[in-house]
């Protein structure tokens, strides 16, 4: 049985003109590829409007918490998430381990 580890971001931006969502979803998105130990990547924008939506959505998948920690310190990651901290009027994340 594998564990995979899922790290989820929900992010509200500041401004959430389609041109500023699709720009954020350009950063988020260069991270694939760059960054060992994370097995997938995935980001979503919101389809529908509400107070309580958020704009866009990361889902990261790692083999283990080990490699989830590594990433928040990983050079390709940092300046994408002072960057996203920048844009953004709220950020929520959780980690989850699922079978």
């Amino acid at each position: 049985m594998t564990i995979v580890i899922t790290h989820v971001v929900l992010v509200k931006l500041k401004d959430s003109s389609a041109q500023n969502i699709g720009s954020t979803r350009t950063l988020l998105e260069s991270m694939e590829g760059k960054i060992s130990g994370l097995r997938h990547l995935e980001v979503g924008t919101n389809l529908r409007s509400s107070e309580w939506a958020y704009d866009i959505s990361l889902i990261a998948k790692f083999d283990n918490l080990k490699e989830l920690e590594a990433y928040d310190d990983h050079p390709v990651h940092v300046p994408v998430s002072n960057r996203l901290q920048e844009l953004a009027s709220s950020i929520v994340v959780v980690d989850y381990q699922s079978k």
